[in-house]
Protein backbone atom coordinates (compact mmCIF):
# COMPACT_ATOMS: atom_id res chain seq x y z
CA UNK A 1 0.00 0.00 0.00
CA UNK A 2 2.07 3.00 -1.49
CA UNK A 3 -0.63 5.48 -0.67
CA UNK A 4 -1.71 5.64 3.37
CA UNK A 5 -5.30 6.30 3.27
CA UNK A 6 -6.62 9.30 5.55
CA UNK A 7 -9.63 11.44 5.93
CA UNK A 8 -8.23 15.47 6.05
CA UNK A 9 -10.12 17.51 8.39
CA UNK A 10 -10.34 20.90 6.26
CA UNK A 11 -12.42 22.91 8.77
CA UNK A 12 -10.92 26.48 8.97
CA UNK A 13 -8.25 25.29 6.11
CA UNK A 14 -7.07 26.55 3.07
CA UNK A 15 -6.75 24.42 -0.05
CA UNK A 16 -5.12 26.24 -3.26
CA UNK A 17 -5.27 25.17 -6.91
CA UNK A 18 -3.30 26.50 -9.76
CA UNK A 19 -5.19 26.40 -12.96
CA UNK A 20 -8.79 27.76 -14.05
CA UNK A 21 -9.45 25.61 -16.55
CA UNK A 22 -11.80 22.73 -17.33
CA UNK A 23 -8.62 20.79 -15.49
CA UNK A 24 -9.27 22.50 -12.18
CA UNK A 25 -13.07 22.80 -12.48
CA UNK A 26 -13.32 18.77 -11.95
CA UNK A 27 -11.38 19.17 -8.96
CA UNK A 28 -13.32 22.23 -7.11
CA UNK A 29 -16.98 20.29 -7.84
CA UNK A 30 -15.58 18.16 -5.10
CA UNK A 31 -13.66 20.44 -2.96
CA UNK A 32 -16.62 22.74 -2.75
CA UNK A 33 -18.38 19.93 -0.75
CA UNK A 34 -15.53 20.71 2.33
CA UNK A 35 -15.85 23.54 4.46
CA UNK A 36 -12.20 25.01 3.40
CA UNK A 37 -11.42 28.28 2.14
CA UNK A 38 -10.32 27.64 -1.45
CA UNK A 39 -8.16 29.73 -3.52
CA UNK A 40 -7.63 29.59 -7.50
CA UNK A 41 -5.21 30.94 -9.30
CA UNK A 42 -5.57 31.14 -13.18
CA UNK A 43 -5.53 33.31 -16.24
CA UNK A 44 -8.28 33.25 -18.47
CA UNK A 45 -10.95 31.58 -15.93
CA UNK A 46 -13.88 29.57 -17.53
CA UNK A 47 -17.43 30.75 -16.90
CA UNK A 48 -17.88 28.14 -14.14
CA UNK A 49 -15.56 29.09 -12.08
CA UNK A 50 -16.21 32.80 -12.22
CA UNK A 51 -19.67 32.37 -11.21
CA UNK A 52 -18.58 30.23 -8.40
CA UNK A 53 -16.37 33.25 -7.37
CA UNK A 54 -19.33 35.50 -7.88
CA UNK A 55 -21.23 33.62 -5.25
CA UNK A 56 -18.44 33.56 -2.69
CA UNK A 57 -17.43 29.93 -2.80
CA UNK A 58 -14.13 30.75 -4.01
CA UNK A 59 -11.30 33.11 -4.14
CA UNK A 60 -10.06 33.43 -7.49
CA UNK A 61 -7.10 35.03 -8.51
CA UNK A 62 -7.18 35.52 -12.30
CA UNK A 63 -3.37 35.34 -13.17
CA UNK A 64 -0.84 32.50 -13.07
CA UNK A 65 0.53 31.51 -9.80
CA UNK A 66 3.78 33.46 -8.70
CA UNK A 67 6.72 32.34 -6.54
CA UNK A 68 6.76 35.45 -4.54
CA UNK A 69 2.83 34.68 -3.70
CA UNK A 70 3.45 32.30 -0.61
CA UNK A 71 0.50 30.98 0.39
CA UNK A 72 -0.11 29.12 3.03
CA UNK A 73 -2.45 26.16 2.87
CA UNK A 74 -2.82 22.47 3.61
CA UNK A 75 -3.46 21.11 -0.46
CA UNK A 76 -2.06 22.09 -3.29
CA UNK A 77 -3.20 20.57 -6.46
CA UNK A 78 -1.86 22.01 -9.93
CA UNK A 79 -4.33 21.79 -12.16
CA UNK A 80 -3.44 23.46 -15.32
CA UNK A 81 -4.03 22.93 -18.97
CA UNK A 82 -0.33 22.62 -19.68
CA UNK A 83 2.41 20.39 -17.98
CA UNK A 84 5.00 22.88 -18.33
CA UNK A 85 3.37 25.18 -15.99
CA UNK A 86 2.05 22.58 -13.48
CA UNK A 87 5.63 21.11 -13.08
CA UNK A 88 6.46 25.33 -12.45
CA UNK A 89 4.03 25.35 -9.80
CA UNK A 90 4.94 22.37 -8.05
CA UNK A 91 8.66 22.95 -8.07
CA UNK A 92 8.13 26.03 -5.99
CA UNK A 93 4.71 24.73 -3.89
CA UNK A 94 6.97 21.96 -2.52
CA UNK A 95 8.67 24.57 -0.88
CA UNK A 96 5.85 26.01 0.68
CA UNK A 97 5.40 22.29 3.01
CA UNK A 98 2.26 21.34 2.09
CA UNK A 99 1.14 18.36 0.08
CA UNK A 100 1.13 18.52 -3.87
CA UNK A 101 -0.81 17.10 -6.31
CA UNK A 102 -0.18 17.33 -9.91
CA UNK A 103 -3.60 16.26 -11.46
CA UNK A 104 -3.44 12.44 -13.08
CA UNK A 105 0.26 12.32 -12.82
CA UNK A 106 0.23 10.53 -9.66
CA UNK A 107 4.60 9.88 -10.19
CA UNK A 108 4.77 13.76 -9.67
CA UNK A 109 1.98 13.91 -6.84
CA UNK A 110 2.42 13.43 -2.67
CA UNK A 111 -0.88 12.42 -2.48
CA UNK A 112 -4.09 11.25 -4.72
CA UNK A 113 -7.63 12.04 -4.50
CA UNK A 114 -9.39 9.12 -4.44
CA UNK A 115 -13.10 8.09 -6.17
CA UNK A 116 -15.81 9.00 -3.33
CA UNK A 117 -19.07 7.80 -2.93
CA UNK A 118 -21.12 10.34 -0.53
CA UNK A 119 -23.40 9.45 1.96
CA UNK A 120 -22.64 12.82 4.45
CA UNK A 121 -21.01 11.99 6.78
CA UNK A 122 -20.77 8.42 5.85
CA UNK A 123 -17.59 8.73 3.14
CA UNK A 124 -16.62 5.73 1.26
CA UNK A 125 -13.09 6.33 -0.62
CA UNK A 126 -11.62 3.81 -3.41
CA UNK A 127 -8.28 4.16 -4.78
CA UNK A 128 -6.03 2.21 -7.12
CA UNK A 129 -3.16 4.10 -6.38
CA UNK A 130 -3.70 6.20 -9.86
CA UNK A 131 -2.83 2.54 -11.97
CA UNK A 132 -6.53 2.66 -13.17
CA UNK A 133 -8.97 5.63 -12.29
CA UNK A 134 -11.44 4.17 -14.51
CA UNK A 135 -11.77 0.84 -12.36
CA UNK A 136 -12.16 3.05 -9.54
CA UNK A 137 -15.01 4.91 -11.10
CA UNK A 138 -16.72 1.43 -11.87
CA UNK A 139 -15.89 0.28 -8.19
CA UNK A 140 -17.48 3.86 -7.11
CA UNK A 141 -20.30 3.24 -9.03
CA UNK A 142 -21.16 -0.25 -7.20
CA UNK A 143 -21.05 1.48 -3.98
CA UNK A 144 -23.16 4.00 -4.99
CA UNK A 145 -26.12 1.34 -5.61
CA UNK A 146 -25.43 -0.54 -2.40
CA UNK A 147 -25.63 2.44 -0.42
CA UNK A 148 -29.09 3.62 0.36
CA UNK A 149 -29.69 7.43 -0.26
CA UNK A 150 -30.79 7.87 3.30
CA UNK A 151 -27.96 5.84 4.53
CA UNK A 152 -26.07 9.47 6.02
CA UNK A 153 -29.08 10.66 8.25
CA UNK A 154 -29.24 7.05 10.05
CA UNK A 155 -25.48 7.63 10.70
CA UNK A 156 -26.24 11.81 12.06
CA UNK A 157 -28.85 10.39 14.20
CA UNK A 158 -26.43 7.59 15.27
CA UNK A 159 -23.64 10.07 16.33
CA UNK A 160 -26.06 12.17 18.15
CA UNK A 161 -27.36 8.92 20.21
CA UNK A 162 -23.37 7.55 21.19
CA UNK A 163 -23.62 9.32 24.69
CA UNK A 164 -26.29 7.58 25.54
CA UNK A 165 -24.89 4.41 24.64
CA UNK A 166 -21.62 5.56 26.75
CA UNK A 167 -23.60 4.54 30.20
CA UNK A 168 -22.90 1.10 28.97
CA UNK A 169 -20.11 -0.70 31.17
CA UNK A 170 -17.24 -1.30 28.78
CA UNK A 171 -16.32 -1.27 25.14
CA UNK A 172 -17.43 -4.65 24.19
CA UNK A 173 -21.22 -4.14 25.47
CA UNK A 174 -21.24 -0.83 23.61
CA UNK A 175 -19.53 -2.28 20.40
CA UNK A 176 -22.60 -5.80 21.02
CA UNK A 177 -25.18 -2.95 20.94
CA UNK A 178 -24.00 -1.30 17.42
CA UNK A 179 -23.93 -4.93 15.92
CA UNK A 180 -27.81 -4.90 16.59
CA UNK A 181 -28.61 -2.26 15.27
CA UNK A 182 -26.00 -2.45 12.02
CA UNK A 183 -26.20 -6.56 12.08
CA UNK A 184 -23.40 -7.92 9.61
CA UNK A 185 -26.36 -9.71 7.38
CA UNK A 186 -28.09 -5.97 6.37
CA UNK A 187 -26.14 -3.37 8.03
CA UNK A 188 -28.42 -0.58 5.52
CA UNK A 189 -31.85 -2.35 7.05
CA UNK A 190 -32.71 1.04 8.60
CA UNK A 191 -31.80 2.95 6.11
CA UNK A 192 -34.29 1.61 3.63
CA UNK A 193 -36.98 2.64 6.06
CA UNK A 194 -38.44 6.20 7.15
CA UNK A 195 -35.72 7.15 9.16
CA UNK A 196 -37.69 9.53 11.58
CA UNK A 197 -38.43 6.33 13.18
CA UNK A 198 -34.84 5.28 13.60
CA UNK A 199 -34.29 7.59 17.17
CA UNK A 200 -37.15 4.98 18.62
CA UNK A 201 -35.40 1.73 17.56
CA UNK A 202 -32.38 3.49 18.98
CA UNK A 203 -33.97 3.98 22.44
CA UNK A 204 -35.97 0.82 22.28
CA UNK A 205 -32.49 -1.44 21.75
CA UNK A 206 -30.68 0.76 24.37
CA UNK A 207 -33.25 -0.14 27.42
CA UNK A 208 -33.13 -3.85 26.24
CA UNK A 209 -29.18 -3.76 26.14
CA UNK A 210 -29.06 -2.89 29.84
CA UNK A 211 -25.94 -4.06 31.41
CA UNK A 212 -26.02 -7.66 30.70
CA UNK A 213 -22.73 -9.95 30.30
CA UNK A 214 -22.25 -11.69 27.43
CA UNK A 215 -20.78 -14.86 28.23
CA UNK A 216 -17.71 -16.24 26.82
CA UNK A 217 -17.58 -18.48 24.18
CA UNK A 218 -15.23 -20.24 21.45
CA UNK A 219 -15.88 -20.63 17.67
CA UNK A 220 -13.93 -23.42 15.77
CA UNK A 221 -13.91 -21.89 12.32
CA UNK A 222 -12.82 -23.45 9.02
CA UNK A 223 -10.60 -21.29 7.29
CA UNK A 224 -10.57 -23.45 4.20
CA UNK A 225 -8.12 -24.24 1.52
CA UNK A 226 -6.64 -20.45 1.82
CA UNK A 227 -8.47 -18.83 -0.58
CA UNK A 228 -10.97 -15.95 1.13
CA UNK A 229 -13.43 -16.35 -1.31
CA UNK A 230 -14.01 -20.06 -0.80
CA UNK A 231 -15.25 -18.58 3.51
CA UNK A 232 -18.83 -20.14 3.76
CA UNK A 233 -20.76 -16.84 5.33
CA UNK A 234 -20.84 -18.41 8.90
CA UNK A 235 -17.33 -17.90 9.19
CA UNK A 236 -16.71 -14.55 7.88
CA UNK A 237 -19.49 -13.30 10.51
CA UNK A 238 -17.34 -14.87 13.08
CA UNK A 239 -13.85 -13.80 12.47
CA UNK A 240 -15.22 -10.17 12.28
CA UNK A 241 -16.89 -10.68 16.01
CA UNK A 242 -14.18 -12.04 17.46
CA UNK A 243 -12.24 -11.03 20.38
CA UNK A 244 -9.65 -13.01 19.96
CA UNK A 245 -8.34 -15.09 16.81
CA UNK A 246 -6.35 -18.26 17.01
CA UNK A 247 -4.96 -19.28 13.97
CA UNK A 248 -3.45 -22.09 12.47
CA UNK A 249 -0.08 -21.54 10.90
CA UNK A 250 -1.32 -22.09 7.10
CA UNK A 251 -4.10 -19.52 7.64
CA UNK A 252 -3.07 -17.08 4.95
CA UNK A 253 -2.98 -13.40 5.94
CA UNK A 254 -5.61 -12.28 3.61
CA UNK A 255 -7.93 -14.16 5.88
CA UNK A 256 -6.42 -12.76 8.73
CA UNK A 257 -7.16 -9.18 7.64
CA UNK A 258 -11.05 -9.99 7.95
CA UNK A 259 -11.00 -9.90 12.04
CA UNK A 260 -11.54 -5.99 13.59
CA UNK A 261 -8.82 -4.23 13.90
CA UNK A 262 -9.09 -4.52 17.68
CA UNK A 263 -8.95 -8.37 17.88
CA UNK A 264 -5.86 -9.76 19.38
CA UNK A 265 -4.39 -12.33 16.48
CA UNK A 266 -1.96 -15.20 18.00
CA UNK A 267 -0.88 -17.62 15.76
CA UNK A 268 -0.82 -20.72 17.33
CA UNK A 269 0.02 -23.12 14.96
CA UNK A 270 1.96 -26.19 15.11
CA UNK A 271 4.44 -28.17 12.14
CA UNK A 272 5.57 -31.72 11.82
CA UNK A 273 9.04 -30.37 13.43
CA UNK A 274 7.93 -29.39 16.35
CA UNK A 275 9.06 -26.79 18.52
CA UNK A 276 6.07 -24.59 18.14
CA UNK A 277 2.81 -24.39 20.33
CA UNK A 278 2.26 -27.40 22.64
CA UNK A 279 -1.89 -28.34 22.27
CA UNK A 280 -2.12 -28.10 26.26
CA UNK A 281 -0.70 -24.62 25.79
CA UNK A 282 -3.47 -24.02 23.42
CA UNK A 283 -6.63 -25.35 25.43
CA UNK A 284 -5.48 -23.49 28.01
CA UNK A 285 -5.05 -20.12 25.92
CA UNK A 286 -9.07 -20.58 24.58
CA UNK A 287 -10.27 -21.29 28.08
CA UNK A 288 -8.52 -18.70 29.72
CA UNK A 289 -9.71 -16.21 27.24
CA UNK A 290 -13.58 -17.94 26.91
CA UNK A 291 -13.39 -17.61 31.05
CA UNK A 292 -12.91 -14.20 30.72
CA UNK A 293 -16.04 -13.30 28.56
CA UNK A 294 -14.39 -12.78 25.28
CA UNK A 295 -15.26 -14.27 21.98
CA UNK A 296 -12.96 -16.44 20.42
CA UNK A 297 -12.36 -17.97 16.74
CA UNK A 298 -10.47 -20.66 16.85
CA UNK A 299 -9.57 -20.51 13.10
CA UNK A 300 -8.32 -24.28 11.42
CA UNK A 301 -7.16 -24.57 8.11
CA UNK A 302 -9.32 -26.69 5.89
CA UNK A 303 -12.33 -27.82 8.16
CA UNK A 304 -12.14 -28.24 12.00
CA UNK A 305 -13.91 -31.62 11.91
CA UNK A 306 -10.66 -33.59 9.59
CA UNK A 307 -7.60 -33.97 11.02
CA UNK A 308 -7.71 -30.82 13.16
CA UNK A 309 -7.09 -32.13 16.74
CA UNK A 310 -10.88 -31.08 17.43
CA UNK A 311 -11.98 -33.42 20.35
CA UNK A 312 -8.73 -32.59 22.17
CA UNK A 313 -9.95 -28.68 21.94
CA UNK A 314 -13.47 -29.36 22.48
CA UNK A 315 -13.12 -31.36 25.63
CA UNK A 316 -10.62 -28.77 27.29
CA UNK A 317 -13.42 -26.54 26.51
CA UNK A 318 -16.29 -28.80 27.91
CA UNK A 319 -14.14 -29.51 30.93
CA UNK A 320 -14.54 -25.98 32.09
CA UNK A 321 -18.22 -25.36 31.44
CA UNK A 322 -17.04 -23.22 27.67
CA UNK A 323 -19.51 -22.74 25.53
CA UNK A 324 -18.63 -23.17 21.78
CA UNK A 325 -19.60 -24.64 18.42
CA UNK A 326 -17.97 -25.77 14.95
CA UNK A 327 -18.24 -24.34 11.82
CA UNK A 328 -17.37 -26.16 8.62
CA UNK A 329 -15.30 -25.04 5.95
CA UNK A 330 -14.55 -26.63 3.07
CA UNK A 331 -11.71 -29.03 3.01
CA UNK A 332 -8.24 -29.39 1.61
CA UNK A 333 -9.60 -32.26 -0.69
CA UNK A 334 -12.55 -30.94 -2.22
CA UNK A 335 -10.75 -27.80 -3.43
CA UNK A 336 -7.83 -29.76 -4.68
CA UNK A 337 -10.15 -32.02 -6.76
CA UNK A 338 -11.88 -29.07 -7.57
CA UNK A 339 -8.65 -27.46 -8.93
CA UNK A 340 -7.58 -31.00 -10.93
CA UNK A 341 -11.02 -31.22 -12.50
CA UNK A 342 -11.93 -34.15 -11.55
CA UNK A 343 -14.48 -35.80 -9.12
CA UNK A 344 -13.32 -37.32 -6.04
CA UNK A 345 -16.06 -40.12 -6.37
CA UNK A 346 -17.13 -41.06 -9.98
CA UNK A 347 -19.80 -43.95 -11.09
CA UNK A 348 -18.32 -47.54 -11.95
CA UNK A 349 -14.87 -46.37 -10.41
CA UNK A 350 -15.01 -45.89 -7.12
CA UNK A 351 -18.28 -45.73 -4.77
CA UNK A 352 -16.51 -44.65 -1.67
CA UNK A 353 -13.48 -42.19 -0.82
CA UNK A 354 -10.74 -42.21 1.99
CA UNK A 355 -9.37 -39.05 3.52
CA UNK A 356 -6.11 -40.08 5.29
CA UNK A 357 -2.91 -38.43 6.48
CA UNK A 358 0.52 -39.33 5.67
CA UNK A 359 2.23 -39.11 9.67
CA UNK A 360 0.24 -38.88 13.01
CA UNK A 361 1.67 -38.48 16.55
CA UNK A 362 3.91 -41.39 16.25
CA UNK A 363 4.99 -41.00 13.05
CA UNK A 364 4.13 -42.23 9.84
CA UNK A 365 0.25 -44.30 9.59
CA UNK A 366 -0.40 -47.17 9.29
CA UNK A 367 -3.83 -47.13 6.93
CA UNK A 368 -5.82 -49.90 4.95
CA UNK A 369 -3.08 -50.10 2.16
CA UNK A 370 -4.46 -53.26 0.56
CA UNK A 371 -8.09 -51.49 -0.23
CA UNK A 372 -6.19 -48.56 -1.03
CA UNK A 373 -4.36 -50.24 -3.42
CA UNK A 374 -6.56 -51.63 -5.40
CA UNK A 375 -8.05 -50.78 -8.89
CA UNK A 376 -9.78 -47.67 -9.37
CA UNK A 377 -9.70 -46.74 -5.53
CA UNK A 378 -9.08 -43.19 -4.53
CA UNK A 379 -7.39 -41.55 -1.46
CA UNK A 380 -6.53 -38.27 -0.52
CA UNK A 381 -3.60 -38.04 1.66
CA UNK A 382 -3.05 -34.74 3.51
CA UNK A 383 0.08 -33.86 5.25
CA UNK A 384 1.88 -36.15 3.06
CA UNK A 385 4.97 -34.67 1.45
CA UNK A 386 7.46 -35.98 3.73
CA UNK A 387 6.10 -39.34 3.47
CA UNK A 388 5.67 -39.75 -0.46
CA UNK A 389 8.58 -42.47 -0.35
CA UNK A 390 6.54 -44.53 3.06
CA UNK A 391 3.53 -43.97 1.08
CA UNK A 392 5.17 -45.85 -2.30
CA UNK A 393 6.46 -48.53 -0.34
CA UNK A 394 3.50 -49.99 1.32
CA UNK A 395 0.93 -49.18 -2.21
CA UNK A 396 3.60 -51.34 -3.89
CA UNK A 397 4.00 -53.61 -1.47
CA UNK A 398 0.11 -54.11 -1.16
CA UNK A 399 -0.06 -54.67 -5.10
CA UNK A 400 -0.58 -51.55 -6.20
CA UNK A 401 0.09 -51.15 -10.06
CA UNK A 402 3.28 -48.90 -10.47
CA UNK A 403 0.74 -46.71 -13.13
CA UNK A 404 -1.72 -45.92 -10.67
CA UNK A 405 -2.29 -42.32 -11.92
CA UNK A 406 -1.59 -39.64 -9.00
CA UNK A 407 -2.35 -36.04 -8.42
CA UNK A 408 -0.31 -33.63 -5.96
CA UNK A 409 -2.18 -30.37 -5.53
CA UNK A 410 0.13 -27.58 -3.68
CA UNK A 411 -1.50 -24.21 -2.11
CA UNK A 412 -4.73 -25.76 -3.13
CA UNK A 413 -7.52 -22.75 -4.23
CA UNK A 414 -4.58 -20.14 -3.72
CA UNK A 415 -2.92 -17.86 -6.14
CA UNK A 416 0.38 -19.67 -6.40
CA UNK A 417 -1.59 -22.99 -6.47
CA UNK A 418 0.03 -25.82 -8.48
CA UNK A 419 -0.21 -29.23 -9.91
CA UNK A 420 2.31 -32.51 -10.17
CA UNK A 421 1.03 -35.19 -12.26
CA UNK A 422 2.58 -38.31 -11.54
CA UNK A 423 2.13 -42.05 -10.98
CA UNK A 424 2.53 -44.39 -7.18
CA UNK A 425 6.37 -45.73 -8.33
CA UNK A 426 7.84 -42.41 -9.69
CA UNK A 427 6.15 -39.94 -7.28
CA UNK A 428 8.77 -39.52 -4.46
CA UNK A 429 11.12 -38.15 -7.82
CA UNK A 430 8.46 -36.54 -9.14
CA UNK A 431 7.97 -34.22 -6.66
CA UNK A 432 12.15 -33.52 -5.81
CA UNK A 433 12.41 -29.44 -6.46
CA UNK A 434 8.84 -29.50 -7.44
CA UNK A 435 6.66 -28.40 -4.30
CA UNK A 436 9.41 -27.03 -2.03
CA UNK A 437 7.88 -26.20 1.31
CA UNK A 438 4.04 -25.98 0.24
CA UNK A 439 1.03 -27.52 1.92
CA UNK A 440 0.16 -30.62 -0.20
CA UNK A 441 -2.17 -32.78 -1.19
CA UNK A 442 -2.09 -36.31 -2.51
CA UNK A 443 -5.03 -38.11 -4.92
CA UNK A 444 -3.85 -41.57 -5.11
CA UNK A 445 -5.77 -43.27 -7.78
CA UNK A 446 -7.05 -39.64 -9.84
CA UNK A 447 -5.20 -38.01 -12.62
CA UNK A 448 -5.93 -34.02 -13.28
CA UNK A 449 -8.07 -33.28 -16.41
CA UNK A 450 -6.87 -32.14 -19.43
CA UNK A 451 -8.78 -29.05 -20.06
CA UNK A 452 -8.03 -27.40 -16.46
CA UNK A 453 -7.44 -23.47 -16.56
CA UNK A 454 -4.22 -22.43 -17.73
CA UNK A 455 -3.90 -20.20 -15.13
CA UNK A 456 -2.87 -23.12 -13.28
CA UNK A 457 0.71 -24.72 -13.93
CA UNK A 458 1.45 -28.25 -14.18
CA UNK A 459 5.02 -28.33 -12.38
CA UNK A 460 5.66 -32.33 -13.30
CA UNK A 461 4.44 -34.83 -15.17
CA UNK A 462 5.02 -38.53 -15.41
CA UNK A 463 3.06 -40.47 -18.09
CA UNK A 464 1.20 -42.84 -16.86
Amino acid sequence: MRYYPIFADLAGQTVVVSGAGDTAACKLRLLLKSPARILVYGADPIDEIVQWHSEGQIDLVPRRLLKDDQVECMLFYAANEDEAENLRVLDFAKSFGVLVNMVDVPEKSQFITPAIVDRGPVTVAIGTEGTAPVLARRIKAAVEKMLPAALGQIALISGQFRHHVARLSDGKARRAFWETIFPQHDPFRHAHRDPAGFPEVLNSALNGAGDRQEEGCVMFVGAGPGDPELLVYRARREIDRADVVLHDRLVPKPILELARREARIINVGKSARGGDWQQDAINRLMVDCAGTGLRVVRLKSGDPVLFGRLDEETDALEANGIRYRVIPGITSASAAAATAGRSLTRRHRNSSLRLATGHDLNGFTELDWKEMAKPNAVTAVYMGRNSTKFIRGRMLMHGADAAMPVTVVANASRPDEAITVTTIGALPDALQGCVADLPVILLLGLSAGETRSEEIPILAVEQV
